[in-house]
């Protein structure tokens, strides 16, 4: 071991090569600005600089010194005896730099702090290095304290920036969609329930002599070209939370709602991109608004005026209107919830990693609907968030392997009845169309029960399969006390194939064959949906291509057998050539 004076070699190494001492304290302590106190930081070796220095055992890893240096010898001494001096990360000491008062009061602390730890570990250190030590504190105390104070300040500053290093920030994402859309009737015209030619609002009236609803005839209408624009705002105050505020507009009103029986407007042969989005075209309307956070880690809450019910509950890897199965019918069960977007809360719990409950209350609050017509009831103090047309539903979603997903719902809702129909936009589980009390009179509002059962699997890389099944029950009050009340019962059937990737990366191929609404019981009461006692079938085909990855073109066809469940109308075509660009 060398004999060279601890001091001797203090003043000969902080002289030549004294910068070296310092990344083992306080590095670019004055350098912090506190105006970017607020910056986004992840550790704290970023506020020290890129060039944060490694402790060395030995000085023949620095590749800058000598042993013709002719501090070599004290050099040496510190580092193998004291192991108080530190290198540059790429094995330099950089020992001809310049270093103040402050800078070796920097490096007698770390070696004060190393002499101090062996002593505590009982190491053999010379007394006479203790000795000039002591000297060296004592005159440098000033420095020392300072220094101290310095350090404190700084790891201070530090944890704060760490503990409060996410800044309030809104980011802004969309979907613009382009849709040229038209709608072929294989042969003459088709027949449809309303009670008004040209209006698929208005419902049927019963005929006095045979007590069945009102037919029209549909003839084939024209190509449409139109836009729905989403754009979302996300708001993060802590980046663990989201304020989402999303905005739509649109002008879309597809062909086949020129077909449709009453109450059925944008559901069979309709692209979910095709619509206005607001009850009237070109209007900017909120589409969602809420805030979810997480007080534990496996739960989440959302809350707020307008939650759309869709995010949380019946999705499908496969059925996604933006890549898979993009119809109205097709994106989601036909039978699941008369509130697309309502007012309330949703809960989802991860139970395990492979389990979810979610759980919901939602009092209607569709921004496609007209206040001035009754709708919007949640934010009317008239009905409020607990009277009709609302909706509890529970989901319970089951993984048991990262390509297989099981989701079993169960809906209870309550549906608002408007001069005395229950039924069209706000009537699932019916599921659209209106309902009576059978004989033309008004009923009441209107509850009912559905159970959802969806799956998703992704058998190999480039094939899944999916599919729904659906039943609800709506239960009909007659406002004359002298007509019976009952239920309807319908069903729904969905299955499908779909090809990820095909023909290119991020690509999806998909076909879905679907039953949207299959009566079982109770279509005495049903004013328009029921047609002749046939059964409405579709059959979907569609292809997402990225062109980028923010444009993509996604042309699908449907095929529409019996449409408006009439068994001698003609087949329906609809073909839609949809260009979506992504922001």
């Amino acid at each position: 071991m060398s004999k060279i004076k601890f001091f001797q070699s203090l003043l000969s190494v902080v002289g030549v090569f004294g910068a070296g001492f310092l990344s083992s304290s306080v590095a670019n302590a004055d350098e912090l600005d506190t105006k970017n106190e607020m910056s986004n930081i992840t550790s704290v070796s970023q506020l020290l600089g890129k060039e944060a220095m490694s402790q060395i055992s030995s000085v023949s890893e620095l590749k800058d010194v000598q042993p013709t240096d002719w501090a070599f010898q004290a050099l040496q001494s510190l580092v193998e005896q004291y192991g108080c001096i530190v290198g540059y990360p790429d094995r330099t000491y950089r020992g001809n730099r310049a270093i103040s008062r402050w800078e070796f009061a920097a490096g007698l602390n770390a070696c004060l702090n190393t002499i101090e730890r062996l002593i505590q570990e009982n190491v053999a250190v010379l007394k006479e290095d203790i000795d000039k030590l002591t000297r060296l504190a004592k005159e440098f105390e000033t420095e020392l304290a300072v220094l101290g104070t310095r350090i404190e300040n700084l790891e201070n500053r530090v944890a704060f920036l760490e503990d409060h290093q996410f800044s309030t920030t809104t980011k802004l994402s969309g979907q613009t969609f382009f849709n040229l859309t038209g709608a072929y009737i294989d042969k003459g015209s088709v027949r449809a329930e309303r009670g008004v030619a040209g209006s698929p609002f208005a419902p049927p009236r019963r005929d006095p002599e045979t007590n069945r609803p009102s037919i029209v005839r549909r003839d084939q209408p024209q190509e449409t070209l139109s836009y729905y624009t989403i754009l979302t705002f996300t708001t993060s105050f802590t980046g663990k939370d989201a304020l989402v505020t999303q905005l739509n507009a649109g002008n879309g009103n597809s062909p086949a709602n020129e077909l449709v029986s009453s109450g059925f407007y944008n559901s069979w042969g309709v692209p979910y991109t095709d619509q206005t989005g607001a009850s009237t075209a070109n209007q900017v309307v909120i589409r969602d608004l809420f805030y979810s956070f997480r007080p534990l880690p496996p739960l989440q809450v959302v809350i707020g005026p307008r939650i759309n019910i869709y995010r949380h509950f019946d999705q499908n890897r496969f059925t996604f209107y933006l890549t898979g199965a993009g119809s109205f019918n097709s994106s989601g069960s036909t039978l699941f919830s008369p509130i697309d977007r309502g007012s309330g809360a949703v809960v989802a719990w991860n139970i395990t990693k492979n389990l979810k409950w979610t759980i919901a209350y939602l009092a209607e609050s569709n921004e496609f609907l007209n206040p001035a017509f009754g709708f919007n009831t949640a934010s009317n103090p008239k009905i409020g968030v607990f009277n009709p047309s609302n909706i509890a539903a529970t989901q319970l979603e089951f993984s048991p392997f990262n390509n297989l997903n099981l989701k079993l719902i169960y809906t209870r809702t309550n549906n608002r009845a408007y001069n005395g129909y229950v039924g069209g936009a706000v009537g699932e589980p019916l599921p659209y169309g209106y309902i009576d009390d059978g004989f033309g009179g008004q009923v009441k509002d209107a509850p009912g029960d559905a159970v959802v059962f969806n799956f998703d699997w992704l058998i190999t890389k480039n094939f899944g399969i999916f599919g729904r099944y659906s039943y609800g029950a709506t239960y009909v009050y007659p406002v004359d006390r002298s007509r019976s009340s009952g239920q309807v019962n319908v069903q729904s059937f969905q299955a499908g194939v779909a090809f990820p990737d095909m023909f290119k990366e991020g690509a999806l191929g998909v076909i879905s064959f679907l039953v949207p609404h299959d009566y079982i019981s109770g279509r005495r009461y049903l004013l328009s949906g029921g047609g002749n006692g046939g059964t409405q079938y579709e059959l979907e085909a569609s292809y997402f291509f990225p062109i980028t990855k923010n444009i993509a073109v996604v042309p699908s066809f449907y095929t529409i057998f019996n449409p408006n469940n009439f068994d001698n109308n003609p087949t329906v075509f609809i073909g839609n050539l949809r260009t979506q660009f992504t922001f």
